[in-house]
Parts: C-alpha cells; sequence; structure tokens
C-alpha cells in the first residue's frame, strides 16, 4: 500500500496495478480507466470532521490524504481550489427557487475547474519522474496542464481541436506550450488520435482530462465535492448539477461524495444532474437509451456554442452512469439558445461570467424547472466551471460590441435608446 492508496483497477477487464509501478495505462485494455481506490477503514482512524475542520490550508492539497502523489515535496500547485460556494439569492427568485447555490469554479488559477486535475497529474508526474507531457484539450484542460506543467519546468505538447478559441491558445502559447491544431472532428477524436500515436513514440506522458489515459486528475475534480459538503455544513443538498462532455467531471464529482459516505463523513448522495448541449449529447442519449455503459455511441459531427463539450465520445461515461444510476439522478440536454440565456442571467443576477461550457449547467437547471423535474422547494448547487473571458468570440457573438459616439449627449440619448433601449 502506497499512503493510503489500495490499487488501481481497471474500470473494464479488471486488472490490478500498485501506485509506485507508475500505471497510467491498463496493459490489458487500452479504454480501460484504472480506478483508484482506497483504504477507508485506515483512513477512518482519523479522518473526521473535527481532523477536515482543524485544517487550515486554502487549497485542494488540504485533502492530501485522499490524494496522489505519495510524497508531498512532489505536489506542483497554484493554490487552487478552495473556490467559493455562493448563495445565489436574486437569481434564485427569478428562477422561483428557494435554495440556490453557485460553486464558483471560475475562481481557480488559469479560471477553470480543470486546474484542480491538472495540479494532480503534474504533481504524479514529477513523482513518477517525466519530464515531458502530451495532451489532447478543446482548451481549457490544456491550459491548466500548461500553466502546472510550466510551474513546474516541464515540456508540453497539446493537441488542440481546430475550433479552438484563439483566446486558449494564446494562453498556451504563453505558457510555453508547444501547441498543434488538429484537423477532422467526427466520430473520432482527432486530437485524442495523435496524442496517443505521440506518447506511443516518444514517450510522454499522456495527461488529457479523461479517465482512460490520465487516471490521476479525476482526482483533483472529487474535491469540489469536499468542499461542497462542508460549506453546506456537512450537509447534503438534494440536486447537483453538472455540465458533461467526456463525463471526467461527473466522474470526479461523484467520486469525491462517494469518498465522504464510505467514510461516514455523510449519510447520503445528493443527486447528480448531467447536462449537456444538444449539439452534442452522446452521453445523455446514452442514459435515456438504457445503452450499454462499455459501449456508448459516440456523437457524429458535434457542433455546439460549448466547444469545452464537444466531446464526441464521452471516455468516462461508464462511471458517469453508474453516478447516475447510484444517486437516483438524471440527464437532458440543452439547446444553445438556453445556454446563451443562462449566462445572461446568471452574469446579471450574481455578477458571475461564464463561459457556454461552464453554465450549460445552469441552462439545464432552468430547463428542468419549466419540465417539472426538479421541484422549487429543493435545495441545489449548480456547477459553474469556466470564465466567460475563455471565450470572448463567443461572447461578441451573442453581445455585440459597444456602441462608439463621439463627446456629445444627444449622441449618447440616441446610442443608449438604440443599443439598449434607454431613455435618458
Amino acid at each position: 500500500m502506497t499512503k493510503y492508496i489500495r490499487n488501481l483497477r481497471c474500470s473494464r477487464c479488471g486488472s490490478e496495478y500498485d501506485y509506485r509501478s507508475k500505471p497510467s495505462l491498463c496493459l490489458k485494455n487500452d479504454l480501460g480507466r484504472l480506478d483508484i481506490n482506497y483504504d477507508y477503514e485506515s483512513l477512518k482512524e482519523f479522518y473526521t470532521r473535527e481532523y477536515v475542520n482543524g485544517k487550515s490550508l486554502m487549497s485542494q492539497w488540504k485533502y492530501f490524504d485522499l490524494l496522489p502523489p505519495e510524497s508531498s515535496e512532489n505536489v506542483v500547485t497554484l493554490n487552487e481550489g478552495a473556490t467559493p460556494l455562493i448563495k445565489a439569492q436574486r437569481l434564485a427568485e427569478r428562477l422561483g427557487l428557494r435554495r440556490l447555490w453557485i460553486k464558483d469554479e471560475t475562481r481557480n488559477p488559469t479560471a477553470s475547474y480543470k486546474d484542480r486535475g491538472m495540479s494532480v497529474a503534474v504533481s504524479v508526474a514529477k513523482e513518477f519522474g517525466y519530464r515531458k507531457l502530451a495532451t489532447a484539450s478543446s482548451g481549457n484542460a490544456a491550459v491548466a496542464l500548461s500553466a502546472y506543467a510550466a510551474r513546474a519546468g516541464m515540456e508540453i505538447y497539446a493537441f488542440v481541436i481546430e475550433q479552438a478559441s484563439y483566446s486558449k491558445v494564446a494562453q498556451l502559447l504563453f505558457y510555453g506550450a508547444k501547441v498543434v491544431r488538429v484537423r477532422g472532428l467526427g466520430r473520432e477524436d482527432p486530437t485524442v488520435k495523435m496524442m496517443r500515436l505521440a506518447c506511443e513514440k516518444f514517450g510522454f506522458f499522456p495527461s488529457p482530462s479523461f479517465g482512460p489515459f490520465n487516471p490521476y486528475q479525476i482526482e483533483g475534480s472529487k474535491t469540489i465535492s469536499y468542499e461542497i459538503v462542508e460549506q453546506l455544513q456537512w450537509r447534503v443538498a438534494d440536486w447537483v448539477f453538472v455540465p458533461v462532455g467526456a463525463a471526467s467531471l461527473l466522474t470526479g464529482v461523484w467520486k469525491g461524495f462517494r469518498d465522504y459516505f464510505e467514510l461516514g463523513l455523510i449519510d447520503g448522495y445528493p443527486r447528480l444532474f448531467a447536462v449537456q448541449s444538444t449539439g452534442n449529447p452522446p452521453f445523455v442519449r446514452a442514459f435515456k437509451e438504457g445503452q450499454d455503459p462499455l459501449n456508448i455511441r459516440p456523437w457524429d459531427y458535434p457542433h455546439t456554442i460549448a466547444w469545452g463539450l464537444e466531446d464526441p465520445y464521452p471516455w468516462d461515461g461508464d462511471a458517469g452512469l453508474t453516478a447516475l444510476r447510484v444517486t437516483k439522478g438524471n440527464a437532458d440536454e440543452v439547446e444553445d439558445a438556453l445556454i446563451v440565456e443562462a449566462m445572461k442571467l446568471l452574469a446579471s443576477s450574481e455578477g458571475i461570467f461564464a463561459e457556454p461550457s461552464g453554465v450549460a449547467s445552469l441552462a439545464g437547471l432552468m430547463k428542468a424547472l419549466q419540465t417539472g423535474l426538479i421541484d422549487k422547494d429543493e435545495e441545489v448547487v449548480v456547477l459553474v466551471t469556466g470564465h466567460g473571458l475563455k471565450d470572448p468570440d463567443v461572447v461578441k457573438e451573442v453581445v455585440g460590441d459597444a456602441p462608439t459616439i463621439n463627446p456629445d449627449l444627444e449622441e449618447l440619448r440616441v446610442a443608449l435608446l438604440k443599443k439598449y433601449g434607454a431613455a435618458l
């Protein structure tokens, strides 16, 4: 046993690996995610509410006992995590809800929740002795990985989808990543194909934000759930809404609540609600059709305003479907127009500016309220996963630009009336 990690077990074939053997892929099934299992009985001896409450560290590494790496000397951090859980009173009133909370992951160092997972991934790569890492990402994961790799002095090769916004590519370039756009998004993700080829040929450490190629990043995502439980004073909300692409975040959130349940820190689970765009809903389709979790059908030619959710195949969909089944959760898809409406509503009601991918969860809640899937008396937590400035091109397309005038009051009056319908 290494620290409190018992083993890593393949989600498809059941093969087990010791952490000290430095595994990242199952050697018997290359599509199998290596799920990390912990020794809960040993942890129970000291890991209590009082123990957690007594920790003053304001980052996700407050939970070092439940995370790899083995040695704290290998932790690579930019103080990610410890994001606020905001009581969204004005937004709740506009939606007709009694109790609504926003978990604001835009506060992370590179402005998305991906920082949590990539901090763990880079820390493990450091412990394993790697200096060169590769990723396949639509943007946010690669940005986060590049930031932490820069912190650790590592080299990054980032394969991004051709349509990735320049704002995200620019961040990668400034962090020093070697960025390559890859064409051909369809039933197969071309960035994943390129990453696999490069890792096999050149020995890079695979570091995308989904399980079969990087089992460690999911461990960072699960700290979101730890924080939610503690921020609710060890209560469990009725629902937690999660935006879904590859389903790795959903898997991480589920693992976090499961850890605390197994440790006896909570007495039940919140119901998880997975949300995708109608432009790419393979996970939602799999849930509604009852597809085989290990054979989820990919989505042909995804296209949505929520770039970060365009994974045509939900790599961690098997665990995501398990999460919905165990928590008695639900899943639905939302139109891009509703995602845009959610962006505007969140910003104007609570002052939180989120990108389309980051606010799809709120759009899902809005639809669930309209269709009666959620009761207005239930307590709801919505994960907002990425900042609006991640995708300024989309923002400009949605709201346009500000009018330009000469310093003249009459021109001001005309411009305000024309653009905003505001009369002075």
